[in-house]
């Protein structure tokens, strides 16, 4: 029998039994949309969950810091295999090591102000955390620039944009209004450095720096930090220190490693730890987060696989009762000819449509929901977090291509099994006795 003839039988079968077949499809379509919904819904949270996470930092880098530990160390050091860990300082040769690791594209030294620091700009005082990084472009750490540039020059800095709401005015009295935070973009802030000698008397240093460029907010450490050139911290924390800092015996109190591709993140950050260095990288939680929603997307997709299966069970019995009322057509059909594979390929072809059909119906029910769901569920969350303070979701519910194809795949799959027995029972009929069936 050709392939036309035997889809032109298969359809007029199915066109002849439209109300049993629309019955026994709701089952499919419900099992299909049931699918669509939920797995879609794990998707657009997965997709949601990322979009929030990516504003913790640049996947592409590693937090790389030394490891204190060994005999005699003035606190226990980390412990691996009941033995303490020996300590690895960040030095220059050390960042060589890790520069020789496959993947790895730049290296970022970077340290912090030891002095502690007083701000001052007119009337208001201030503080703020000190970073200071081993570029010339505070792009080259994935920053972008809400005012001015990113660009670091010997006596300017580069502040966040959160910066300027830790000013405040030391000589307000009781009672008045404080005044709105200063805008200090282009302005050139006093930094008062402060240490202590040994009699406890203190001694201040002070410098001038201008604030070249306000970062975009990132919901991280850079909102509420200050940046300047290492060179530049380094002279400030020597004086602080009362001695020459030497990177190559002190090492740097921290390292950014940038690699190629995101996806060399968690590899890059395991061998950089295997040489004995503590690393963190934003990808390794990224991706603990990924893991969770595969789960979920694993459960809710069985939930409505299950729907499924309840549904095959409809059909195998459709395609079942089919038989007894066409055993006399089956015997006639043998006996003028088709053989047992015709009669298998046409009951097969049955089951499969009623599966192709509830599949259809389901996948387009459950896109239509999935979309009534991201439109509700959209505009409830963006109420949520506009009072929160957060950033509102660009989906709830996602429906991936891949999703409605495959959904209509396995529904067409499930029905092609349902009735896998009642047309194998179909195909071995002896044409005599289906001749003779009442």
């Amino acid at each position: 029998m050709r392939t036309l003839d035997l889809l032109r039988l298969i359809f007029g079968n199915l066109n002849r039994r439209k109300a049993r077949v629309a019955l026994t499809a709701i089952g499919v379509v419900i099992g299909t949309a049931a699918v669509v919904i939920l797995v879609s819904l794990a998707i657009g949270l997965q997709r949601n969950a990322n979009e929030q996470l990516y504003g913790i930092g640049d996947l592409r880098q590693i937090q790389v810091y030394p490891t204190f530990g060994g005999e005699g160390m003035p606190m226990p050091g980390p412990v691996q295999g009941g033995k303490p860990l020996e300590t690895k300082l960040l030095t220059l040769q050390a960042l060589e090591e890790i520069r020789a690791i496959p993947g790895v594209a730049k290296i970022i030294p970077r340290d912090y102000m030891m002095a502690n620091l007083l701000l001052r700009y007119k009337q208001f005082d201030g503080y703020s955390n000190i970073i200071a990084v081993d570029v010339n472009d505070l792009a080259e750490l994935g920053l972008q620039a809400k005012q001015g540039e990113t660009q670091l020059q010997r006596g300017t800095v580069v502040i966040g944009p959160m910066v300027a709401n830790s000013f405040y005015n030391p000589r307000l009295r009781p009672g008045q209004e404080p005044p709105p935070p200063p805008e200090l973009y282009g302005q050139t802030i006093q930094f008062i450095f402060i240490k202590w000698d040994k009699d406890g008397k203190e001694i201040r240093k002070m410098a001038m720096f201008k604030v070249v460029g306000v970062l975009k907010e990132t919901r991280g450490e850079s909102d509420w930090s200050m940046y300047m050139r290492l060179e530049e911290a380094k002279t400030y924390n020597e004086w602080a220190m009362g001695r020459r800092i030497n990177y190559n015996k002190d090492g740097f109190g921290q390292v950014i490693v940038v690699v190629e591709d995101v996806e060399q993140a968690i590899e890059v950050s395991k061998q950089i730890t295997d040489l004995g260095f503590q690393a963190y990288t934003p990808q390794s939680y990224l991706q603990g987060i990924n893991n969770f929603y595969l789960i979920l997307q694993v459960i809710f997709g069985g939930v409505g696989a299950i729907a499924l299966l309840v549904a095959a069970i409809g059909i195998a019995n459709t395609m079942t009762m089919a038989i007894l009322e066409r055993t006399r057509e089956i015997g006639l059909m043998k006996a003028i000819g088709a053989t047992n594979r015709d009669v298998l390929a046409i009951f097969l072809g049955e089951a499969a449509g009623i599966g192709f059909v509830g599949g259809l119906g389901g996948v387009l029910i459950g896109w239509l929901a999935g979309q009534g769901i991201n439109v509700v569920a959209i505009i409830y969350l963006a109420n949520q977090t506009a009072q929160q303070g957060g950033v509102p979701p660009s989906v709830a519910v996602y429906t991936p291509l891949w999703l409605p194809l495959f959904a209509l795949g396995f529904s067409t799959f499930i029905g092609l099994i349902s009735g896998l027995y009642p047309a194998l029972r179909a195909a071995t009929m002896i044409p005599v006795l289906a001749l003779k069936y009442e």
